[in-house]
């Protein structure tokens, strides 16, 4: 059974943590590791090969770091030159599922997940997934159905039908409906007939390719031409861009699961979660005070009750509020009653139409060399601490409006200036004038720590020549 893990989408209802350049599946939300980590970890080793992961060009290092940091193994990094939403990137993997298994003759089972999930109780997912791996081998489309803790109106439901088989290892799906009032959902609740859905499946790769040429055979055509010319560029793999543009924008509910005459269910209760908002959150934390709170970081409560509190960089007080919550990072801080967090990405839109940085940047921005952090800026000078991972470079460049002078703090690094390179080690510094060609690369075994202080008339990211690039990043 192969993996496909779905790592797109910006989890803008989670700002500040979540933005556009380092969403919520990149996140650690929930345990010490990134929910995309915990999604892989939390598989039955034993009974699935390495994951696909699938995700957006800006976030192809995010993924390969992360993988690379828990010791997975993986087929491979998938990447969509845009988004097309689950229907698409899902043809994309069982294509090339089906394209990598010729050789052996096999019709690979594709387990479809989302990066962003939180599932409490291992055992009971694992038993899920034995019996929706034996509906899949009987050529059937499995969705997991999340048995409802309470009547919620966020998510979409599954009405559930009459048994599969005798054994009673899942159900046929009678239909599959919208996000409903909170008075439909207290009556699916009631009935006990319906189920959360999960976003989660599991089939043959050809049965869900056969099942989309019926029903949408305008996503199958576009997909087909992308994989077509599929090229590997270190560990990921890109498809056909201009083929892929053609695409439909559509969900494997909308273009097949609600069309097919094969679609069954398997229920789940897992202590399952979306982690779609900041009071879902608070929700699945067990690790609540006497008054209801959840605090994490630096915290100092006076008379507050049902809140969710996260410090990231200094100590956040709050006194005689209730149901609240109030997030913090380095360069922003959100403060919203728990029952209004749906909001949030009202915020978020007004960020984006103004163009504001806190739309898609933290102030920590991570690179595929390591990271930057801007610590001060004002009228004609920025001040940034760099880290530089060990053996990686940046890329040779040239600012046209500001000059540059790096500190380093602790490592070594290989400064080229035109055309000399030196060696700076700690307590040194170099001086980079407006218009070098210049370039910084780590020689060293340990991280490279230096301060850079830049000085012009513009000091915006993207006053940067590329000349080269280890990376692939265009100029």
């Amino acid at each position: 059974m192969k993996p496909v893990v779905l790592a797109g989408g910006t989890g803008s209802r989670l700002w500040p943590k979540s933005r556009a350049a380092l969403p919520k599946q990149f996140l650690a939300l929930t345990s010490s590791n990134t929910m995309l980590q915990d999604t892989i970890l939390r598989l039955p080793q034993e009974s699935v090969s390495s994951p696909l992961v699938i995700c957006n060009e800006d976030h192809r290092f995010l993924a390969a770091e992360q993988l690379l940091r828990a010791n997975i193994n993986h087929e491979g990094i998938l990447l969509e030159p845009f988004g097309r939403n689950t229907a698409p990137a899902i043809a994309l993997a069982a294509l090339l599922a089906i394209k990598g298994a010729q050789q052996d003759a096999e019709d690979p089972i594709l387990f479809i997940l989302a990066a962003d999930h939180l599932i409490e109780d291992h055992k009971a997912f694992a038993q899920a997934i034995d019996k929706a791996q034996a509906l899949a081998k009987q050529n059937k489309l499995v969705t997991f159905g999340i048995v409802p803790t309470e009547a919620h109106t966020g998510y979409g439901y599954i009405q559930a039908g009459e048994n599969t088989d005798e054994q009673g290892l899942g159900k046929h799906v009678a239909q599959f409906v919208e996000k409903p009032d909170l008075a439909t959902a207290q009556k699916y609740l009631e009935s006990g007939k319906y189920f959360w859905n999960s976003g989660m499946f599991m089939f043959k790769a050809s049965v869900y390719l056969e099942e989309l040429k019926i029903h949408s055979p305008n996503i199958y055509k576009a997909c087909e031409a992308a994989v077509a010319e599929t090229q590997a560029d270190m560990d990921f793999l890109r498809i056909n861009a201009d083929a892929f543009a053609q695409c439909p924008d559509d969900s494997i509910d909308y273009a097949v699961m609600e069309k097919t005459k094969h679609a069954c269910m398997v229920s789940l209760d897992a202590g399952w979660n979306d982690v779609g908002s900041w009071s879902s959150l608070w929700d699945t934390t067990s690790s609540r005070d006497e008054n209801d709170n959840v605090c994490i970081g630096d915290v100092m409560l006076e008379d507050v009750k049902g809140s969710y509190i996260n410090a990231e960089q200094r100590l956040v007080s709050v006194i005689g509020l209730n149901d609240v919550v109030v997030v913090e990072t380095k360069d922003a801080v959100m403060v919203a009653n728990r029952n209004k967090v749906q909001d949030i990405k009202n915020v978020v839109n007004k960020l984006k139409a103004e163009k504001r940085p806190e739309f898609e940047f933290h102030r920590e921005v991570f690179r595929p060399w390591g990271s930057y952090d801007s610590i001060d800026n004002g009228a004609r000078y920025q001040v940034k601490r760099i880290t530089v991972k060990p053996g990686e470079k940046l890329s040779v460049q040239m600012h046209h409006h500001r000059a540059e002078h790096w500190i380093v703090v602790s490592g070594s690094a290989n400064v080229t200036i035109n055309d000399e390179t030196q060696l700076i080690t700690e307590n040194e510094s170099v001086y980079i004038p407006i218009g070098a060609v210049h370039a910084l690369e780590n020689p060293g075994k340990i991280p490279l720590d230096l301060i850079e202080v830049q000085s012009g008339s513009y000091l915006g990211e993207d006053d940067i020549v590329r000349f080269s690039d280890r990376y692939g990043r265009a100029n």
